[in-house]
């Protein structure tokens, strides 16, 4: 199976890019499957329903979210009604939505999707990731009921996006870090055969500070005070992430690249 995974939509200029150019990368690298983190994609906190169906209609087949995943506030009802969404399995048992989903991709194959929540330097406490994940790894084993086996660790920390990756080897086809913008350049195939890379990056603009407009980051790192709102940078996107091939049988990893499309960042295609 051939799987692209992309990191978090920021803004207008990620979800421009998406639109844009999505459906003809979909068709030059036959990819059977598409995961996008959508957590910033309305106005860089969130994702609103209005937003995700543009995403979904572009050739997204399935949307992740994040710790921002009820920040626009349709989302708690959008995410009852669009099982292509889905939120972290580490929430509250309470929270609207999902937190994984097996899905049938376009030739018929099963691909579970999931997404936890890291706990390290993160604002608000959530459940352990790892013992919430495990039910869900040991109930869809590779091989088994899905032919492949994504896992999203949204997570502030690279040693706990890399602890996952290990807990998951040889069970996931694939562990992709999100939530930092910053594409990482340590994509590999583990020993168990799971693909891992600590961090996708980001659809959005590189000129910026992680994806947000330089001027308001950049006064409070001089002088420590706010003056406006944070707002995300509009210029030409990159599309970062990785694009995986598995075998169906096994469900490993047989092929791992990083992908970076567009934008500023040195283009990289699988």
């Amino acid at each position: 199976m051939k799987i692209l995974f992309l990191g978090d939509i920021m803004g207008r200029a990620g979800r421009r890019a998406i639109v844009e150019n999505l459906p003809r990368l979909r068709t030059e690298w036959k990819l059977d499957f598409v995961v996008v983190n959508g957590e910033n994609a309305t106005s860089g906190a969130g994702l609103s329903g209005a937003h995700a169906k543009t995403l979904l209609e572009a050739g997204i087949d399935c949307l992740t979210l994040g710790d921002h995943a009820f920040d626009q506030k349709d989302m708690l009802r959008f995410i009852e009604q669009e099982p292509r969404v889905i939120r972290p399995l580490n929430f509250s048992k309470a929270a609207p939505g999902k937190g994984a989903r097996l899905f049938t991709s376009r030739n018929g194959r099963k691909v579970l999707v999931t997404q936890v929540l890291g706990q390290v330097f993160m604002k608000r406490p959530f459940d352990d990731p790892f013992s919430s994940l495990e039910p869900m790894l040991k109930s869809h084993p590779l091989g088994g009921m899905a032919q492949a086996v994504i896992v999203d660790v949204h997570c502030e920390a690279t040693s706990e996006k890399m602890a996952m990756g290990h807990f998951c080897d040889g069970r996931a086809s694939l562990v992709v870090g999100t939530h930092t913008h910053v594409p990482t350049a340590d994509a590999m195939i583990m020993p168990r055969g799971t693909g891992y890379l600590t961090d996708a990056g980001m659809c959005g603009d590189y000129n910026s500070v992680i994806g947000m407009d330089k001027a308001e980051p950049l006064r409070r790192f001089l002088t420590g005070m706010p003056k406006e709102r944070f707002t995300p940078a509009n210029g030409d996107a990159t599309l970062s992430g990785v694009y995986l091939e598995t075998d169906d049988r096994t469900g490993v990893a047989t092929r791992i690249a990083m992908v970076r499309n567009g934008g500023l960042l040195e283009a990289a295609v699988p």
